[in-house]
């Protein structure tokens, strides 16, 4: 085992998880890598329909950067088993750590606003419709994850709590 980690965060759009990756990124020095991002320069660059293959991608760089030597960060919605899954084999193979972080907001109302009014991070990427949010698919966990309730609370008081639960290098 490696002295990497992978922080995987899962979590509905809007719900805050990128702006808490982001500042936890910075934080530990960590690599920040985001699957919406991949998926939008997918489609920008070669113009195809996206399925699974921005998280293939986000996979086979989140692995080159674990294997040298760089905790990583990787942002997504991960809603479904088979991903969470995927990134913690990322992980493995790569000797690392992983910590599985859900991030919600418990506050339906306040999510959907934030759904509502929040700004594109990522060039020519189309929102998700509050819509959108409430019919994606997202299963149940099933293995353990530190969670993350951001209803109420600023970005920093949340990557605080984070950095509590996280065992070892974050105190």
């Amino acid at each position: 085992m490696n002295n990497t980690t992978l922080y995987i965060f899962s979590g509905l759009p809007g719900c805050g998880k990128t702006s808490i990756a982001k500042l936890l990124a910075g934080r530990i020095k960590a690599a920040y890598v985001r699957v919406d991002t991949i998926e939008q320069a997918l489609r920008e660059l070669c113009s195809i329909e996206i399925q699974g293959e921005g998280y293939r991608l986000a996979y086979r760089v989140a692995s080159d950067i674990l294997n040298s030597g760089v905790s990583v960060v990787a942002d997504s919605c991960n809603p479904i088993l088979l991903t969470r899954l995927e990134w913690e084999r990322v992980a493995l193979d790569a000797g690392a750590h992983h910590v599985n972080i859900e991030i919600t907001c418990s506050d339906s109302q306040e999510h959907r606003t934030r759904v509502e009014t929040r700004p594109p991070t990522v060039f020519g990427l189309r929102l998700p419709t509050w819509q959108d949010v409430q019919s994606r698919e997202y299963h149940d966990w099933t293995s353990p994850r530190i969670t993350i309730d951001t209803s109420g609370r600023s970005v920093l008081e949340c990557v605080e709590e984070l950095a509590s639960k996280i065992p070892g290098e974050l105190r």
